[in-house]
């Protein structure tokens, strides 16, 4: 069990090796718009093939790490590595380009498209054929288009949704917009993929779903996920490991086991007292 921890997590001895060995570091970053400090010095580190969970209260600073991590931020002091290179400052375009995908809270998917075509969206990086050439549509632009629609293809039958793929999206139930939402992500090709909050507003059997989903992701593509999720129990069942924020700090680090015998956890998370 881990010990109780002081308000600002101190890490262990082996946190230099684990980042070597990461895929994707933060390392010391640190976020305030005008008063309010939403990262204070926060790192972590993902490892290959690794679901990391990470929780907190509202507003301790989870949906700025992930917007730190991704590119949305810039962060005002340390940096984010993603395979061993510094991406901290670079445009979102080329940290996707790069490898790595993000799913937000909401549904960030075009409402009157149908759902092939919005998972076809994420296969925009890997096209190459001009402008012209996509009006005319013919010979090498034509199979291009063919060789994504099977990549596409094969997504849709990984997310159970092939009933639905000629549907305009703004038609379906919010677990399965949800669940276009990752496909298109998963049209990007990620080395890793990050995703905020994807449970927030779904019923019992729909979390089921996207849980049982993110596992047959994770063991077709093998790649490690950041997970920000509120629903306990989920994180619990997923989680390889999982970090706490709290006011903008990491105040743990460890198992789902360790986090879940934590005092400084049980009283920033669980509104859990000394007792």
């Amino acid at each position: 069990m881990l010990s109780a921890v002081s308000p600002i997590y101190s890490p262990s001895q082996n946190s230099a090796a684990a980042q070597n060995s990461a895929v994707l570091v933060a390392d010391g970053i640190r976020m305030a718009f005008g008063g309010v400090v939403a990262l204070d010095k926060v790192s972590i580190s993902v490892g290959a093939d690794e679901l990391l969970a990470v929780i907190g209260p509202n507003g301790a600073g989870k949906t700025s790490l992930m917007n730190c991590l991704s590119g949305f931020y810039r962060p005002q002091q340390g940096e984010v590595r993603f395979n061993g290179s510094v991406i901290s400052g670079m445009g979102v375009h080329n940290i996707v380009r790069a490898g790595l995908a993000r799913t937000f809270q909401g549904t960030h998917i075009f409402s009157n498209m149908t759902v092939i075509e919005n998972i076809m969206v994420g296969r925009h990086i890997h096209m190459k054929s001009s402008v012209p050439s996509a009006f005319l549509y013919f010979g090498a632009c034509r199979r291009e288009e063919m060789r994504h629609r099977e990549v596409v293809e094969e997504i849709i039958e990984l997310l159970e949704i092939e009933s639905i793929r000629h549907q305009p999206v703004g038609s379906l139930g919010y677990g399965l917009r949800k669940r276009v939402d990752l496909g298109r992500a998963l049209a990007q090709e990620p080395t890793i993929l990050l995703m905020d909050e994807p449970m927030a507003g779904m019923n019992t059997e729909e979390k089921e779903d996207l849980a049982r989903f993110i596992l047959d992701v994770r063991e077709a593509r093998r790649i490690p996920v950041v997970l920000v999720e509120h629903d306990m129990g989920v994180v619990m069942d997923l989680a390889d490991r999982i970090v706490v924020l709290d006011f903008g700090r990491k105040i743990a680090e460890g198992t789902p086991r360790e986090i879940q015998e934590n005092p400084a956890v049980l009283k920033a998370y669980l509104g859990e007292g000394n007792r």
